[in-house]
C-alpha cells in the first residue's frame, strides 16, 4: 500500500501568514515557519541542512470516517488513484519522475487522514512541488485508472483480510465496537462498495476533500525558507479553494453498555486466539497518554506483564500484543493473544483478565512506569531523526490540533503521567460492559 504521531516569526503579508512563536533548534526543538495561502492551504516549512535532501508531505484531512455508509473504501482508493495520473502527468509517470530524480514516494490512509510524501535530493524540490500541485489542481482521474486501481485495492483486501490468519478479526472488532460512528467500517472498505464506485462518485469525493483548504503542505529539509515560500506560492497559490463547509462526522458514538462476545470459526486460523477491544477517548485527551503508557507496560518487550505471564511463565501463548489505537475521535484499546498448541482461547482470556485486574487493584510501580516513559520518549525521538519523520509529525499535529508545535511539547504530557493515572484509566476503561471479545477457533473443512 502506498502507505507519532513545530517556529519562527516570519514577516510577510498579513493575508498570508499568522504570527507564530520561536523555538530554537539548539535545545533539540524543531524550528519551523507556518503560513496559510489565500486558498486555505496551510504550509509548514522546516529548514534542516544536515543532509542535501528534502521531504515534501501533503496531508489531506480525509479518511475512512468521512465516507458515506454505502460508499466505503473511497479514501483508501484515492490513495491509489492519486498516483495514477493528473492533469499534466500521464498514467504511470508520477513514480518514474521521483525515482529518476533519485528519490522515493509513498502514501498511507487511516480512519482520519490521507498522507502523501516524496523524499528526494533537495535540488529536485521544484519537481515534487509541481507533481503535488498538479494532482491538487483539479479532477483528472480516468475511467481506466478507476477500473485498474479498484482491482488493486480489492486484491489488497483479499491479501490483508480475507486470506490471512485472523485477517477478519480487526474488521469484526470495529463493526462490533462502534454502533453509529463511521469507525465501524474498515479503512479498506467493503468490496461491493468498491465494485459499485462510479466516476461521478469519485469526482464528488475529490471535489469535496482534495482541496487546498482541507490540506496541509509540509516541506522539511535542505531548503531556503524565503525561496521555498516563493515556490509554494507559484505552484499552489492559484489552485481554487474548495467548499467552505467540508462534511465531518460527529465525534461521539453511543456507549456499548453491555459486553459483546462472539466465537468465530475460521479456516485461516491455525491456532485458537482471543481479540479484545475497549472503547477509549480520542488522541490528545489527557487519559490517552496514560493509556499509551499502560499499553507499553502490558506488552512492549519481554519484561512486559502480559509477555512475562502468557509467553514466558505460563507458556500458553506464542504471541501477545496490545495497542492504544487513539484517533481523532474516540478510538479503541486493542489486545490479542494467539495460543500455543494444546491451549484454548478461554485460558488466554482468563489470564489476560487476571493481569489487567491486578493493575486495576494494585496499580503499577514507579520503575515500570519510568521504563515505559523511556521507551515512548525514545520512539518519539526516533520519529524525528529524518526529515520525512519530522514532516509527517508536523502535518499530523496541524491536521488534528492546528498546533504543529506539539512536536516539541507532546512528550511532556507523557512525563506528567503518574502511577495513580495508570491505575485510574485501567479502572475507568477496562470494564466488561465497555468491551468486545472475539474467540477465534480453527475450523476444519
Amino acid at each position: 500500500m502506498k502507505n507519532l504521531k513545530l517556529i519562527l516569526i516570519f514577516v510577510m503579508s498579513v493575508t498570508l501568514i499568522k504570527p507564530i512563536e520561536i523555538y530554537p533548534q539548539s535545545d533539540g526543538r524543531v524550528d519551523f515557519v507556518e503560513f496559510t495561502l489565500d486558498n486555505g492551504l496551510h504550509v509548514i516549512l522546516h529548514e534542516d541542512h544536515s543532509t542535501p535532501i528534502v521531504a515534501v508531505n501533503v496531508c489531506y484531512h480525509v479518511g475512512s470516517k468521512n465516507e458515506k455508509p454505502d460508499k466505503t473504501g473511497f479514501a483508501h482508493l484515492f490513495e491509489h488513484l492519486m498516483f495514477d495520473g493528473s492533469k499534466n502527468v500521464k498514467r504511470g509517470e508520477f513514480d518514474k519522475y521521483i525515482t529518476q530524480a533519485g528519490g522515493y514516494d509513498n502514501a498511507y490512509t487511516t480512519e482520519d487522514k490521507t498522507n502523501y510524501y516524496e523524499v528526494l535530493p533537495s535540488n529536485y524540490l521544484e519537481l515534487a512541488l509541481w507533481l503535488e500541485s498538479d494532482r491538487m489542481l483539479g479532477f483528472s482521474i480516468q475511467e481506466i485508472s478507476l477500473i485498474t486501481q479498484r482491482e488493486v485495492v480489492k486484491e489488497e483486501r483479499r491479501w490483508r483480510y480475507e486470506n490471512r490468519p485472523y485477517g477478519s478479526a480487526w474488521i469484526k472488532i470495529s463493526e462490533k465496537s462502534f454502533k453509529k460512528h463511521p469507525y465501524r467500517w474498515p479503512v479498506i472498505g467493503y468490496q461491493e462498495h468498491l465494485d459499485n464506485a462510479s466516476m461521478d462518485d469519485v469526482r464528488e469525493f475529490y471535489e469535496t476533500f482534495y482541496v487546498p483548504n482541507n490540506a496541509v503542505l509540509v516541506i522539511a529539509g535542505d531548503i531556503d525558507v524565503k525561496k521555498t515560500k516563493e515556490l509554494v506560492e507559484r505552484y499552489f497559490g492559484e489552485i481554487p479553494k474548495g467548499p467552505e463547509n467540508i462534511p465531518r462526522p460527529q465525534p461521539n458514538d453511543e456507549p456499548l453498555e453491555n459486553e459483546v462476545r462472539e466465537i468465530v470459526e475460521d479456516v485461516n486460523a491455525p491456532l485458537p486466539a482471543v481479540f479484545m477491544s475497549y472503547r477509549i477517548p480520542e488522541e490528545g485527551n489527557p487519559d490517552s497518554y496514560a493509556l499509551a503508557l499502560l499499553s507499553n507496560i502490558l506488552s512492549v518487550g519481554e519484561s512486559s506483564r502480559l509477555y512475562q505471564r502468557l509467553v514466558y511463565k505460563d507458556k500458553i501463548a506464542n504471541e501477545v500484543e496490545t495497542f492504544s489505537d487513539t484517533r481523532e475521535h474516540p478510538g479503541l484499546f486493542l489486545i490479542y493473544a494467539i495460543a500455543n498448541p494444546g491451549f484454548n482461547s478461554d485460558t488466554l482470556e482468563k489470564v489476560i483478565d487476571e493481569e489487567i485486574n491486578k493493575i486495576k487493584i494494585y496499580g503499577v510501580d514507579e520503575k515500570e512506569l519510568e521504563k515505559a516513559k523511556n521507551k515512548i520518549e525514545s520512539a518519539l525521538v526516533s520519529a524525528r531523526q529524518t526529515v520525512q519523520g519530522k514532516a509527517d509529525l508536523l502535518a499530523h499535529y496541524y491536521t488534528f490540533f492546528k498546533n504543529p508545535g506539539l512536536i516539541n511539547t507532546d512528550i511532556e504530557r507523557y512525563r506528567k503521567i503518574t502511577v495513580d493515572d495508570i491505575k485510574r484509566v485501567a479502572q475507568k476503561y477496562f470494564a466488561e460492559k465497555n468491551r468486545v471479545v472475539l474467540h477465534y477457533l480453527p475450523k476444519t473443512n
